[in-house]
């Protein structure tokens, strides 16, 4: 059980403020990785730093944006800065489906979540995957969806995110491998956030559980086993995968 120890890594959370992206965050931690939070709003990441710090793990919040290459560059030099690498990265950041028909998208709605879910995980990927191939090693794991591999009525631009996550991370895993550094994939299918609130509590709710076979919504702890599993050692001989966290939603 000691691959699973995160005692001496530092791990960088992107979309770390609330929702799966803070599961994740407290998973690590408790894993014993120190963390890095990143997100936009900056009173949700600090809320996220201040409770862990007050359960005695070693947290940092940085505020800002990933789909500014710019301001990715400067996140991943404050954490180097601090810490002196980055072992692990979770990219989390991401924009909720615009739930619509597709011919009624607009290029700005198109373009906002392509801009965020995917250009947004290249920019983190890219900075912070330059630290960990001059040490060598390192893992990431970026965040897809059921539906970059399923489809499912109104959320094509969503969709197109997150199945170019996947191939994202196929190519690096592979540019990368004899390099040391592990890019993975986790889709998670649907959980109980914030964000997905209101798309489960409306008319759809029943349609989309009725499609899970485990028969109920995912809850942050689902997510624990799997990042952990991946940031570790534990998977020290997996990469280029997509681990469906989705009760079974995918297995139709």
């Amino acid at each position: 059980m000691t691959d699973f120890d995160l005692s001496r890594r530092i791990a960088w959370v992107t979309g770390a403020g609330k929702g799966l992206g803070k599961a994740m965050v407290e998973a690590l931690a408790n894993a014993g990785a120190t963390v890095a939070l990143t997100a936009r709003t900056e009173k949700d990441i600090q809320n996220v730093a201040s409770s862990l710090r007050h359960s005695g793990h070693n947290a940092l919040a940085l505020p800002g944006s990933v789909a500014k290459s710019s301001a990715v560059d400067a996140l991943v030099k404050q954490i180097v800065d601090e810490y002196g690498r980055i072992d692990v990265l979770v990219n989390c950041a991401g924009i909720s489906p615009v739930f619509k028909r597709s011919e009624r998208l607009t290029d700005d709605e198109w373009s906002d979540v392509l801009g965020v879910n995917l250009s947004g995980t290249f920019n983190c990927c890219r900075a912070a995957g330059a630290h960990m191939l001059r040490s060598g090693a390192g893992s990431i794991v970026n965040v897809s969806s059921v539906h970059g591999t399923t489809g499912f009525p109104r959320v094509a631009a969503y969709a197109a995110s997150k199945g170019g996550v996947e191939a994202l991370t196929r190519a690096l895993a592979v540019e990368w491998a004899d390099r040391g550094v592990r890019v993975n994939t986790i889709a998670p299918g649907y959980f109980r956030t914030e964000l997905s609130e209101g798309l489960l509590s409306s008319k759809w709710s029943d349609t989309i559980q009725s499609r899970i076979p485990q028969n109920r919504y995912g809850h942050g702890d689902d997510l624990a086993g799997a990042v952990v599993f991946l940031a570790s050692d534990a998977s020290r001989y997996v990469t280029g995968s997509t681990m469906f966290v989705d009760g079974g939603w995918t297995a139709h």
